[in-house]
């Protein structure tokens, strides 16, 4: 499916039905979470997972101080992706707990308070370089998306296969359902925002080349980063996996033929042999 219009874009999102309703949250069989074998070297990867969805809040305003987050269309969806997202931290969250590595009820509020100043000035200077360059920037925004949409979605599907746990699996096929969607949302938007001119096309490009880190890098620590990415794609089936499903699709997009950051980046955290749990 092609969209000539932001709008349209928009009214196809609209479109999509939730997949992680109440009925669905309430259907699934949480008491039998223990009744399955369940290594505990996943534990940190939820964890991270977790984080990563409860910090979008703070990444949906971040966007909002930017061209692209007043954008009307952008931020429509934004109201909806924040809600969605969180709820996926929620739900991972549950999952821990019922397989008894639950954290207190304030462990969003830690989350967030774990957050390095360092992050939260270079964020700030960032979003001000973002304002002077203008609505050109929306391009890389919408490809940065794109490129943490996809990879998060794979890294759900790489952890649904080798943990091979039948209620993990039924609520990340829930999550995979929406950030399916995301994904879409995101990738249509960069594709529009790509072909307007060459100079959106060059500005996006060289973020993704010099910039571009796995989602959650910054906002939470690198070591967990790294655990988490060579945890899931360290094999060569699970490299293959990501190349496939997130650079080939990259590479359609205008002025990214050749891209090799995001395989050069995820190489280069599973080549280390200092990797630890944080």
């Amino acid at each position: 499916m092609t969209f000539e219009s932001k709008q349209e874009v928009l009214s196809w999102y609209e479109k999509q039905p939730r997949a992680l309703t109440p009925a669905f949250v309430d259907s699934i069989d949480w008491k039998s979470v223990r009744n399955f074998p369940f290594s505990e070297r996943f534990v940190p990867v939820i964890k991270y997972m977790r984080d990563v969805e409860t910090l979008t809040d703070m990444y949906y305003r971040e966007l909002r101080r930017t061209p692209t987050g007043k954008d009307p269309v952008i931020s429509k969806f934004m109201e909806r992706w924040g809600v969605e997202e969180v709820f996926h931290g929620e739900v991972l969250n549950r999952f821990l707990v019922e397989a008894g590595y639950g954290s207190d009820g304030k462990w969003q509020e830690q989350v967030r308070r774990n957050v390095s100043r360092f992050y939260r000035l270079n964020t700030r200077i960032i979003t001000s370089l973002t304002n002077l360059v203008g609505r050109q920037f929306t391009a890389t925004h919408m490809t940065f998306g794109a490129v943490h949409e996809m990879s998060t979605m794979q890294a759900y599907r790489r952890l649904m296969d080798i943990a091979d746990h039948p209620v993990l699996t039924e609520l990340l096929k829930g999550i995979i359902r929406e950030e399916s969607a995301h994904t879409k949302f995101y990738s249509s938007m960069a594709l529009l925002e790509l072909r307007k001119n060459d100079v959106a096309q060059k500005i996006a490009r060289f973020v993704i080349d010099h910039f571009w880190r796995p989602v959650g890098q910054g906002s939470l620590a690198k070591a967990r980063t790294h655990y988490a990415i060579a945890t899931l794609f360290a094999d060569a089936d699970g490299r293959q996996y990501l190349e496939r499903a997130v650079s080939d699709r990259i590479r359609q997009f205008p002025g990214f033929a050749d891209l090799t950051r995001v395989m050069e980046t995820i190489d280069q955290i599973c080549q280390r042999t200092d990797l630890q749990t944080v």
